[in-house]
């Protein structure tokens, strides 16, 4: 079953995304910055015509700024439909079955929820509070629980 979040946390997360939302690249590509600082193995798994040899190599390659863009756009999906995210149950399941499909480990998740944390707090500064750290951390949790269900299901059928 996936988490249920508070008035007042969905309250906090519409409200700081709101700027964000408007501008979703630059903000990805300072989430993605600070993932490759958390885990620089992570650039391995980008494989384009452009390699990403380097962070940087990475972050300018039109492919992968449109992976960034992708993960901002679900970042988006997710603030819009908090007050129903079970309608996203199927689209998550899969996002993570796609995960593990291209060898993503489910701690890389957790690296993911530090850099947006990492990014919430750069671009907002001063409106970056506890409360609102939580909000969005709660957030996060839900949506990776059912990500994490599809990559665990993922690993299973291909064990079979």
């Amino acid at each position: 079953m996936m988490g249920e979040l508070s008035v007042k946390d969905k309250e906090l997360i519409r409200g700081s995304w709101e700027s964000l939302g408007k501008n979703k690249v630059p903000h990805g590509v300072i989430m993605f910055s600070r993932l490759f600082e958390l885990d620089p193995a992570l650039l391995n798994l980008f494989h384009y015509s452009t390699n990403c040899d380097s962070k940087q190599d990475c972050l300018s390659s039109p492919e992968f700024l449109d992976h960034v863009t992708k993960v901002m756009l679900v970042i988006d999906a997710a603030v819009s439909h908090l007050d129903d995210l079970h309608s996203l149950e199927d689209f998550l399941l899969n996002l993570g079955r796609k995960h593990q499909a291209v060898g993503v480990s489910t701690q890389s998740f957790t690296e993911v929820g530090e850099s947006l944390l990492y990014m919430l707090q750069c671009s907002l500064g001063q409106a970056y509070t506890a409360p609102l750290r939580q909000a969005w951390l709660n957030m996060y949790s839900i949506v990776v629980a059912v990500m994490s269900r599809g990559w665990a299901k993922n690993g299973e059928d291909k064990a079979d």
